[in-house]
Order: structure tokens, then sequence, then C-alpha cells
């Protein structure tokens, strides 16, 4: 009778055990958004980190889903739909500010790679009142850098024609459906290539705005707060991908993992190299050094981002610099 005893308690155990295993599962996986459709180069080290095995090494379970700009992933963010999403850090600087939209920042990367190009040469700042210029989205990431790009000048965002094209300006000016366009870096050589001629390079960010903070790893403070191990792990496993990108004997398969940004794995293999030199993913750090996220803040400020008589969001309240501390104890483990 005793052994039947113990024999039905183990039953039930291993019972238990099974009801309770998916729960403890789905407690540990995220759905993360990236930029651009097709997604762009800064979303590539979450590609690396789940082809690569880097998430499931730190046990969670990630979605990458990209969305046409980092504006629309952080709006998916807010309304539940999202658990993370990589979104500029202007674009998350205005929503806060403007809007009192409970966004946190846990990673970050300081240093855009935008251009501001002409397929027509000697465009300057005052000749694109009233162009036609293309950006991802208004309101997007490429929109806020045009933003920048026409300040030395005067003008102002609303004196010329957005194009909203996601991802898709540098195909957009190749059709010659557009002369101008915000661009990252790695587009260069592929309009260069499609149209025979060298582009004109009206502008570059690190002219117009030395010291900036491109993007933001952001999430709801309610999220945060019941995911916060989770988002740990992931962190975790970003950082193990931007490690094992830096690496030149992995060049080749980064390269071939980048072709989901529409690029052929020789044009990725190319152009990777400069992401890596101006510390795109950060290595060191968190990339959410202070004088970089306030000078967003001060800047969008000035430039009427925050609306006339809303509170300029404060860094203490925008950045969690815990999680990728957190992160790090993890891969210490």
């Amino acid at each position: 009778m005793r052994t039947r005893l113990v024999a039905g308690r183990r039953v039930l155990t291993a019972i238990l055990v099974a009801v309770a295993a998916p729960a403890a599962s789905a407690a540990d996986k995220v759905t993360m958004a990236v930029p651009g459709v097709p997604p762009v180069f800064s979303g590539l080290v979450a590609y690396v980190a789940k082809e690569e095995g880097f998430f499931k090494t730190h046990g969670v379970e990630v979605e990458v889903r990209p969305f046409d700009s980092g504006a629309a992933a952080a709006q998916a963010v807010v309304s539940g739909n999202i658990d993370l999403s990589l979104s500029p850090t202007p674009v998350i600087v205005r929503m806060v500010s403007n809007a009192g939209v409970d966004l946190v920042g846990i990673y970050g990367m300081a240093n855009p790679d935008w251009l501001l190009a002409s397929i027509e040469p000697g465009l300057k700042c005052e000749g694109l009142k009233d162009q036609a210029v293309g950006v991802d989205s208004v309101g997007g990431a490429r929109a806020v850098a045009l933003a920048a790009f026409l300040r030395p000048c005067g003008l102002k965002v609303d004196q010329v024609k957005l194009v909203s094209l996601s991802s898709n300006v540098g195909a957009a000016m190749i059709a010659g459906q557009i002369k101008i366009g915000v661009l990252h870096t790695d587009d260069v050589p592929v309009l260069e290539e499609q149209m025979g001629k060298k582009l004109a390079i009206v502008s570059t960010f690190k002219q117009v705005a030395p010291v900036s903070h491109y993007n933001l790893i952001v999430t709801t403070r309610k999220s945060l707060a019941e995911k916060r191990p989770a988002f740990a792990k992931v962190l975790a496993g970003l950082i193990d991908a931007t490690r094992y990108m830096v690496d030149p004997k992995n060049a080749d398969r980064v390269a071939s993992i980048a072709t989901v940004t529409g690029r052929t794995a020789q044009l990725a293999k190319q152009a990777l190299p400069h992401f890596y030199e101006i510390k795109y993913w950060p290595l060191e750090d968190d990339g959410l050094a202070r004088a970089n996220v306030d000078r967003v803040i001060a800047t969008e400020k000035e430039v009427g981002g925050i609306k006339p008589g809303k509170e300029p969001v404060k860094y203490e309240q925008l950045v969690d610099r815990g999680v990728w501390k957190e992160a790090e104890a993890l891969r210490r483990k």
C-alpha cells in the first residue's frame, strides 16, 4: 500500500511539473521590434543573437519583428503588442515629453550614421526648401534626422516635402522617384553601383550633431517590472552577439545573416567594418551615456520637437541602466 502511495505522489508531482512548465517557459518569451521593412542594419544585432543562439543560451525565446519605422515599433510597445522596440531616441524623447508615455530605455546606440544625399551635385542646405525628401515616415527616425540637417540653414521640416518610404529611400532614389534622401552609410555603395555615378553628400550627421544619440531599446515601465529578468537575458544575448559580430573570423557568417536587410552578403561584408569602427552597437557599456541622451533632449526642445509648455523628460526618468548590469552578471555566470 505504501509503495502505491509513493508511486501515486510521484505521478502527481510529475503532472504538476508538466502543467507548470509552459507557464515558466512563457514568462521567458519576448517580442522585439526592429525598424525598417526590410530591417535596417541597426536591428542586425538582434537577428545575429537569434540565429546564432545567443538568446537561447541565456534562456529566453525572442521573436524579432520588423516594423515600418522605429516610431511605429515604439507605438506597438505602448499599445502592448510588443515587449521591446529598437526606436530612435529623439522620437522616444518626444513621446515621453509630449504625451507622458511611460517608456524607459534599457540599452542604447549612441552613434547615428545618417547622411543627407542627393543624386544631383551642388545641392546645399538652403536649396532644400520645397524639395521632396525621402524619409522613413513622418515623425520617424529619418524625418527627425532631417530636422537636424535643416537646422544650420534655418529651415524646418514643414518647409520640405516628406516622402514616406520606410527603409526603401535608396531604392526610390535609384528608381528616380526622388532625388534627395536621408540615408544610412550602407545605402551609398548600393546607390552608386546601381546608378553608375557618385552620390552628392549634402551633409553627415556628425557634421550637424557631433554629440547625439541614435536608438534606445525601450519598454513600458509596467512591462519592465513584470519581465525584468527576461529583458536582462535579452540584453545578455545582444552583448554576446555584438562580440561575435566584431570578431573577424565570423565576418562571413554575420554577412550572411545581414542579408535580412536586403543587402547581398558581399555588400553587407563591405559595410559592416564601418559600423564597428563608429561603435554602432555598444561593446563596453550600455550605450546610455548621459551627455549623449541629454544632448538629444536639449535639441528636441530647441527645434520644437518638445511642444511649448511641455516639460522635457529627465534623463533619470528616461533610462534604467540597471538592466544592462544584470545582463552582464548573467554573462559572467
